[in-house]
């Protein structure tokens, strides 16, 4: 029996080819996509949960790192030029003009977070590996379902060397503010009755 397998050429695009897209009007106003790796992306619907941590997360690394950095909340990071997500949180240095002529990149990011309630495989596989890959030395994935925090160092080329898992009651320091302990207690959304 003969192979017809065929190898599906895919058509990649660049972060300016998909800022077009967006100013011709191609996506809906209410779409909301995402460039990784030269795909455009869907972003799954944000529970509940997703968006009490998001927010939780928001109020606390405000609090905590005033006049120290920006943080921000759903914009775009600009890795490379395939590559343009919108982290849930992007904490990233301080600019001169709030990043009003361009987004944050690689060398101005301290720490990235997502969040993740029915994207943890996305969150701790794809989109890890185009942060290792773009050197984003500090990523987070914040587990809501399982109440934990999954702590990505040390990127490479080919993904990052150092995944540790840390439960609800530990207790986490990003990279760049190793003063800053941060309770996932503090992240993560109440529960029902707490």
């Amino acid at each position: 029996m003969q192979n017809t397998e065929t190898t599906l050429q895919l058509r990649l695009w660049t972060v300016k080819e998909y800022h077009r897209m967006a100013e011709a009007g191609i996506f809906g106003a209410d779409e909301r996509v995402e460039l990784l790796e030269g795909k455009i992306i869907w972003m799954i619907a944000k529970g509940t949960a997703h968006r009490s941590a998001v927010g939780r997360t928001d109020r606390l690394l405000q609090n905590s790192l005033r006049n120290r950095a920006l943080i921000c909340v759903q914009d775009p990071v600009k890795l490379n030029e395939w590559s343009e997500p919108e982290p849930d949180i992007a904490v990233v240095k301080v600019h001169p003009l709030d990043y009003a002529d361009h987004h944050p990149t690689p060398k101005e990011v301290y720490l990235i977070i997502e969040v993740a309630d029915s994207s943890l495989k996305l969150d701790c596989e794809i989109k890890a590996k185009a942060y290792s890959q773009a050197g984003i030395t500090d990523y987070w994935v914040l587990d809501v379902v399982r109440r934990q925090l999954h702590v990505f160092r040390e990127p490479t080329q080919d993904g990052y060397q150092s995944e540790v898992i840390v439960e609800k009651d530990g207790i986490i320091s990003p990279l760049e503010f190793p003063n800053l302990n941060i309770a996932i207690l503090e992240m993560l959304p109440p529960l029902r009755g707490s």
